[in-house]
């Protein structure tokens, strides 16, 4: 990639003929790395009010929502393409439902000691979990909007620790 500036950024899944390809960090040493990701689901109060009830037709939307979510840390890298298959040590998914959206936020937190990160694998539990209160409601609301997914926080590993200072929709 000529005119490449020293100390500007890469993309580390692209090669120097802009191929994608899978980093090698083989080299790295296996250390704590921990990532949280956060998201939300949108709905009328009328729908918030019919989970909280726990009437879904469907059955326990969190409950399911929440397994969904760990299930799919588990699995990021048959999601994603380039990802690395880790051996997680940890998966959390907190759901709490606001009245003031109305809606439900979902928080997961994802903990591995290896050489790569798990932001991915947060991200992924978040969405997964986000996707999966939609299917759950979808028969009563289709109008349901998924928002905000993002990573909030990251430690361990080379780039050190990331925290998130404000929220991508200025909350």
């Amino acid at each position: 990639m000529s005119g490449k500036v020293k100390d500007e950024p890469a993309l580390t899944h692209i090669d120097v003929k802009g191929e994608a390809r899978m980093v090698d960090v083989s080299a790295k040493p296996a250390t704590e790395r921990i990532a949280v990701a956060e998201g939300q689901v949108i709905m009328t109060k009328t729908t918030l009010a019919l989970i909280e009830s726990g009437n879904a037709k469907k059955g326990d939307v969190l409950g399911t929502a929440r397994i969904a979510g760990i299930m799919a840390a588990k699995r990021t890298s048959d999601l994603i393409p380039l990802c690395h298959p880790l051996a997680l040590s940890k998966v959390t998914l907190d759901i709490e439902t606001d009245k003031k959206l109305p809606g439900c936020r979902v928080r997961a937190s994802v903990k591995v000691s290896g050489p790569t990160g798990v932001e991915m694998e947060a991200l992924t539990a978040v969405s997964v979990a986000c996707l999966t209160i939609y299917d759950m409601i979808k028969a009563v609301e289709r109008g349901v909007r998924i928002e905000g997914i993002h990573l909030v926080e990251k430690k361990g590993g080379k780039s050190g620790h990331y925290l998130v200072t404000d929220t991508p929709s200025g909350q």
